[in-house]
């Protein structure tokens, strides 16, 4: 592989808290029903344009969806000081692919805001070459587009290419993207779903992307 297609939360770097603490917050402050961080956890790696509307406990408008997104977001930039860091050996395990001159991408259902805001916490601001929020494509995970549209704007090789990624729909993503698949072990909240999608490689450390 010579492509890497990395999704961010849970996968580059552990988020899960900050998220499920901004989204409690954010339903809270709008005066709705909390939902449970199992409910939060489970949908991790929808975008909030999906999850919110199927966490709420009776169906909210579009106007009253469109203020609980922008809630959130001021949510997240508070929780965000809580504490976002990286996965043990991921900084290194970047700096290797870099070094030997592969690609590396990041394909996100964040917006790219916060997305571009998070890389920089962590150290790696200028470490992707491009970056592909919820902002960016029409249809959201698992729908392809954020890979294809990076695979076409760079010219890369689709069989040189790999989804990396902790849930079901980063597997999904990429077998519709007809690129490789990785699940990265290491933070997927719910292994069993992602076994399930029978991705390529089944990793356990972010250096053992250093193999494929």
């Amino acid at each position: 592989m010579h492509n890497f297609f990395f999704d961010f939360d849970s996968t580059l770097a552990d988020t899960r808290n900050v998220a499920v603490a901004a989204t409690q917050q954010a339903f809270t402050v709008s005066g709705l029903t909390q939902p449970s961080r199992a409910a939060v956890v489970s949908y991790m790696g929808v975008p909030i344009e999906v999850s919110f509307a199927k966490m709420a406990d009776h169906a909210l408008t579009a106007t009253e969806l469109k203020a609980l997104y922008a809630t959130f977001r001021e949510q997240y930039q508070q929780a965000e000081q809580l504490g976002i860091a990286l996965f043990a050996g991921m900084a290194d395990t970047l700096s290797e692919l870099k070094s030997r001159g592969d690609r590396l991408y990041v394909v996100s259902s964040k917006h790219s805001v916060p997305l571009q805001r998070n890389l920089e916490q962590v150290g790696l601001g200028t470490t992707f070459a491009a970056i592909s929020g919820s902002d960016t494509v029409a249809n959201y995970k698992p729908a392809p587009y954020g890979i294809l549209n990076l695979l076409n704007r760079f010219d890369l090789v689709a069989a040189e290419s790999v989804m990396i990624g902790d849930a079901k729909y980063d597997m999904q993503m990429g077998h519709r993207a007809g690129v490789a698949t990785a699940a990265a072990m290491w933070g997927a909240a719910d292994p069993n779903s992602v076994k399930a999608e029978e991705p390529t490689y089944l990793l356990q450390a972010p250096a053992e992307l250093l193999t494929i």
